[in-house]
């Protein structure tokens, strides 16, 4: 913690005056009850066996003034603050297996919710755009800070599923370039390292350094790639280029399944999720990779990326909790002795 004006500081000089000065009262009320004769009296406003109640108001009402002291030098706390230049672009899968009901309702619909959840977490200075898709990737937002907007996108997006296929890669690839034009950035987007080698998923280079990236994607799939011009690690490389990272979520349960009619015949598809693909995406752009396999678990995680992603470390002001708490102890201190203060018969 640092204050903008530490000087003020010293008025905490105060609390050992007020001290002095409380024992110094208590010292005259002690040479006053000494003098008084009435004794029948005199007992009927003493303690009734619980001296330290007699503490509780004074010492409420010094934490009140050292709170008070404190705030006076506004201090600032170490945080995530919101940064207004950043851009978040949520890809989500679209594809027919998210109708699986191994993740209640459906997959599509338990993200639907967790990504309303994320938008209550995300600051409105922030950008969000939403990318949807299946076999092919389709801008269904673009980063806008209108919720009401992204909101209607978000819904409009279920009629989507049906869809055939899975490009993890085009899909990521669409993401770099919204997150990249909404920013006035831009980089290269080889597919191939400087020597015009293939790059394989586990590099000998360690992750970029995202920690400053002002775009971040979040990507939820709940299947393996199946279509698509870019394999899902060239566009991780895309991304990694960029320097942007990318937060994975797999969705669903290896035993989840969707059924389809071909030729009258009804039948039971397997679509388990691929969750080392997604992996190997947020290791390579410097991201991190979550599981969920049930709506709980998922709405967690876009919660608290809703409460990280888009964010800077830096210092937010406090004076106002330490002046709230500086109010709060003082009407506690007030309330104590009202109720137990010695009252004459």
């Amino acid at each position: 913690m640092t204050f903008a004006r530490p000087l003020l500081l010293l008025a905490l000089l105060a609390l050992p005056l007020a001290v002095a000065a409380y024992f110094l009262l208590e010292r005259r009320r002690a040479r006053y009850a000494v003098a008084f004769t009435n004794l029948d009296v005199l007992a009927s406003v003493a303690s009734s066996g619980r001296p330290w109640r007699r503490l509780v108001p004074p010492l409420l009402a010094l934490v009140a003034l050292a709170l008070l002291c404190a705030g006076l030098a506004r201090p600032h706390t170490r945080t995530l603050v919101a940064d207004e230049r950043a851009t978040i672009v949520l890809v989500l899968d679209v594809s027919a297996s998210m109708e699986a009901e191994d993740v209640e309702p459906t997959r599509l619909a338990a993200a639907q919710a967790a990504i309303r959840a994320f938008l209550d977490r995300v600051p409105e200075q922030i950008r969000v755009g939403l990318v949807a898709f299946a076999g092919d990737p389709q801008v269904a937002s673009p980063p806008t800070r209108d919720r009401e907007f992204l909101l209607g996108s978000l819904d409009r997006v279920a009629q989507f599923p049906g869809f055939s296929g899975t490009a993890i890669g085009d899909a990521l690839a669409l993401a770099v370039e919204v997150g990249q034009q909404a920013t006035g950035e831009s980089g290269g987007t080889g597919d191939d390292d400087p020597d015009g080698e293939t790059i394989a998923w586990r590099s000998a280079a360690p992750a970029p350094e995202t920690e400053g990236s002002l775009v971040s994607i979040l990507f939820l799939s709940d299947g393996a790639q199946t279509r698509g011009f870019l394999q899902p690690w060239e566009g991780a490389q895309q991304a990694r280029e960029a320097g942007i990272p990318v937060y994975t979520v797999s969705l669903g349960t290896p035993e989840g399944i969707v059924t389809r009619e071909f030729d009258g015949i009804v039948r039971t598809i397997p679509v388990p999720p691929d969750p080392v693909t997604l992996s190997e995406i947020a290791e390579t752009t410097g991201g991190r990779f979550y599981e969920a396999e049930t709506a709980g678990t998922l709405e967690d995680v876009y919660r608290r990326l809703g409460s990280s992603l888009g964010r800077t470390p830096g210092e937010a002001e406090a004076t106002a909790w330490f002046l709230g708490g500086a109010g709060a102890a003082l009407f506690a201190a007030l309330l104590a002795g009202a109720l137990w203060s010695p009252r004459l018969p």
